[in-house]
């Protein structure tokens, strides 16, 4: 279905989702892949050793040793396919595993006289990195143990007839060999890891900035309540009032007094409506009883309501979506804050205001579109993060209520320049908001 009342169709919006994994378990499947190298890289070291060199290795140790860290990879690999949170313990316990099969490996091959002791600090540099104080100085310990045992109690590398024939220069060049594969894995899975704590620490920054902005919206919205409650009883009285005055001054004597007492009653009844969706989005209670639309005719009321609010001002529209389109509930809370974006256009605007309406079955998707002068860059910044008025953009107070009320429906609201100058504000509101059994 196409209703067709606008000058130029929109530019499509795609909305862009992100499911970030969690830092801790994103690292252990860092562990993981770098354990799966480590096991590769031993098991040809030991190929080589033996097969190529011809030097009695104790195979047997070495070959339960790398399977039991077949093993351990295997259940981290089980591990990481669970919905669990991985703890800091559970990851030095980890380490801790690697770090003892890293032991018996040297033990069976020289110990510290083997010039891959350097793999030692790969452990270490990963706590350092990722876990509190309390585990890297508990790493240190047990590294520095290792070592020192390392130095005293080990099985002799069987050199053979290796010193004779340049030994020595080879055990250097293991040696050479030792720190360029530990440079290499710090420099990238330990460098990657840390990344990964930064990310939390901006989401965590992001969350903070968040609880400061609902605080806000808290007080603002407790301070609107209270003066929708100080205003609804003066407000009652004048309306009272007006109906009276109206009833009494009947007739084609009083023709232009009756009319003038109709709109100051209609005015002071706009008046209540707009208190009592300033109390229902505080929290105190439904605006009105919400009834039952189709989402066309709902977008098709709330752009004639605007109409008559602002009839100075041409607003173009494109509605389209799924036929039949779904059935909502109409709720004033959404459709004020709809009206506040479609005055914040009008303002920025006063020429001509563009709306443009799509659904499917799960959203409803407006966009609203003007010529002003566009977006600043303090705007831009902060109208739907802080209660600002910024008039001069088109932009006030009533856009951030607006992104408030719009959020508490799961929806969100963005803001973009418009090609060929002015400004776009995009709307998304979940259909499922608008329910009636999801709307108090």
């Amino acid at each position: 279905m196409i209703i067709n009342q606008t000058l130029s169709p929109f530019r499509r919006f795609s909305p862009l989702a992100t499911d970030p994994v969690a830092p801790a378990t994103a690292n252990l499947r860092r562990l993981f892949w770098l354990r799966n190298v480590a096991i590769a890289s031993q098991v040809v070291a030991v190929v080589i050793t033996v097969h190529a060199l011809h030097l009695p290795l104790p195979v047997v140790g070495l070959s339960l040793i790398v399977g039991s860290l077949a093993l351990l990879n295997a259940f981290t690999w089980w591990r990481l396919r669970l919905s669990i949170n991985v703890s800091h313990a559970e990851f030095f316990a980890q380490l801790v595993l690697d770090v003892a099969a890293l032991t018996g490996l040297l033990y069976l091959t020289g110990g510290a006289t083997n010039p891959f002791t350097w793999f030692f600090l790969l452990p270490l540099t990963i706590t350092a990195a990722l876990l509190p104080k309390t585990y890297i100085w508990a790493m240190t310990a047990l590294t520095i143990a290792c070592y020192t045992l390392l130095m005293a109690a080990y099985v002799p590398f069987p050199y053979g007839n290796l010193h004779r024939e340049g030994g020595f220069g080879l055990h250097v060049f293991g040696m050479w060999l030792g720190f360029v594969i530990s440079a290499s894995i710090v420099a990238y899975f330990v460098v990657e890891m840390a990344e990964n704590l930064r990310e939390q620490e901006q989401s965590l920054a992001v969350a903070r900035e968040q609880a400061l902005r609902d605080e806000r919206v808290v007080a603002l919205g407790t301070l609107a309540a209270g003066a929708a409650h100080e205003l609804g009883t003066p407000l009652g009285t004048m309306a009272l009032l007006t109906r009276e005055l109206e009833q009494e001054y009947r007739g084609k004597r009083f023709a232009e007094l009756h009319s003038r007492l109709r709109l100051l009653r209609e005015q002071v009844d706009r008046c209540k409506q707009g208190l009592s969706v300033i109390a229902a989005s505080a929290g105190e209670a439904r605006a009105e009883a919400a009834h039952p639309l189709s989402v066309e005719a709902y977008l098709r009321e709330l752009v004639e309501q605007w109409r008559r609010l602002r009839p100075g001002i041409q607003v173009h529209y494109e509605l389209h979506g799924s036929d039949p389109s779904p059935v909502i509930l109409s709720e004033r809370t959404l459709s004020q804050a709809l009206l506040s974006i479609l005055n914040n256009a009008a303002d920025a605007s006063p020429q001509a205001v563009e709306l443009d309406g799509h659904w499917s079955t799960a959203q409803l998707i407006i966009q609203v579109a003007d010529r002003g002068s566009g977006l600043s860059t303090v705007a831009s910044a902060t109208v739907l993060k802080a209660p600002v008025t910024t008039k001069s953009d088109g932009l006030g107070l009533g856009l951030f209520l607006a992104h408030a009320a719009i959020k508490r429906l799961g929806g969100h609201v963005s803001l973009c320049d418009r090609p060929g100058g002015g400004t776009r504000t995009r709307v998304v509101v979940p259909l499922a908001a608008l329910t009636a059994s999801a709307i108090p």
